[in-house]
């Protein structure tokens, strides 16, 4: 299955029907009259948040979505059917933006949520409506409103409880794959993760969601590298874990880039609290583990975590504290299953951008 986080779609909502022009035409009946009904209402569009969708990546191939029009009015005051509504699912976590991506129409973030985005337009009235004591034969009728049209973005932001974030290389694959059940592709190069990737994280009786995103270096919010554009995806997280590889050249600096970066986004990824992992712990002795913390520490870690993502050393200690800042019973204990629906999907097909 591809990967799509960013969609653009038509929308039109369903015309009302034309009211019609009838007059009573049966046999033995003295006096005839108007008789044309009312035309039925257009569909509206409707937006449904469903589970077990994950992308958007059905939107790739149907851009334009038409509610239909209501049916004609007819003879002996019948009102033309109303036409359905339309509806749109769409994955939970999506936002619906206007065209010029300025203001977020509707925000989705539980399952069934609906949102109706265009009302379909009302049927015409027909001649039998205009009858009157001095107008006993009217011709007029109404051609039913037009519906409502519009473009609009589809952006999707995936819910998960905790971000995984850090430079190429940190060792994040390695790591979600050690605490979770996703299977992130490991190598030994820079952007092995090119989207991304969820796993529902059990630790201690409880469960979270674990989001990891593709690696960010310098310049990313002008667009270096993949860019920054997947940092969408960990703005709704309660906490942010930092990976920092130990082998690297420079720790601190490592951390630097990756904190300039989280403030050149905004959206207030700057202050999520955060926690700083020193990873691959297996390949560094103690004292260096202990000269590089101390040192991140006084770059401004509130706290300093060594683990290894190959090993599972410390891991433990890191999800103890990462259970601090989770409520007693997250979101995501609610909805395992639909999370555990999505790990499949990672794990069934490749999950590219566009």
């Amino acid at each position: 299955m591809h990967f799509l986080d960013q969609a653009k779609i038509y929308l039109k909502s369903g015309a009302g029907g034309p009211g019609a022009v009838s007059f009573r035409r049966e046999k033995y009946v003295e006096y005839g009259g108007p008789d044309g009904g009312n035309g039925g209402r257009g569909g509206d569009i409707v937006f449904e948040a469903v589970a077990g969708l994950n992308t958007l990546i059905d939107f790739r191939y149907a851009q334009h979505f038409k509610a239909a029009r209501g049916g004609h009015g007819m003879g002996k005051d019948r009102t033309g059917a109303s036409a359905d509504d339309l509806v749109i699912k769409v994955p939970v976590g999506t936002q619906v933006l206007s065209e010029d991506k300025e203001e977020v129409l509707a925000d989705f973030t539980e399952v069934g949520q609906r949102v109706v985005m265009l009302e379909g337009g009302m049927g015409g009235r027909g001649n039998a409506s205009y009858k009157t004591a001095t107008n006993r034969a009217p011709r007029q009728h109404q051609p039913g409103i037009p519906g409502e049209e519009m473009w609009v973005w589809l952006r999707l932001k995936l819910l998960a409880d905790v971000g995984l974030l850090g430079l190429p290389n940190a060792g994040k694959s390695t790591f979600i794959n050690a605490v979770s059940n996703a299977r992130a592709k490991v190598g030994h190069y820079a952007f092995t993760t090119l989207v991304p990737k969820l796993g529902v994280v059990h630790h201690k009786g409880r469960e979270f969601v674990l989001a990891d995103i593709p690696g960010l270096i310098e310049g990313a919010a002008e667009g270096a590298g993949i860019g920054d554009r997947f940092l969408g995806h960990i703005e709704r997280c309660r906490v942010l874990i930092h990976l920092i590889d130990i082998a690297g050249e420079d720790p601190v600096d490592a951390m630097r880039i990756v904190e300039d970066e989280l403030t050149a986004y905004g959206e207030g990824l700057e202050d999520k609290p955060r926690l700083v992992a020193l990873n691959k712990l297996d390949l560094a002795d103690p004292e260096l583990v202990q000269g590089f913390a101390k040192e991140l520490m006084n770059a401004g870690a509130q706290e300093v975590f060594a683990v290894s993502g190959a090993t599972g050393e410390g891991i433990e200690q890191l999800l103890d504290a990462v259970l601090q800042y989770l409520p007693d019973r997250t979101a995501t204990e609610t909805k395992g299953s639909e999370v555990e629906d999505l790990d499949e999907q990672n794990r069934s097909g490749e999950w590219s951008p566009i």
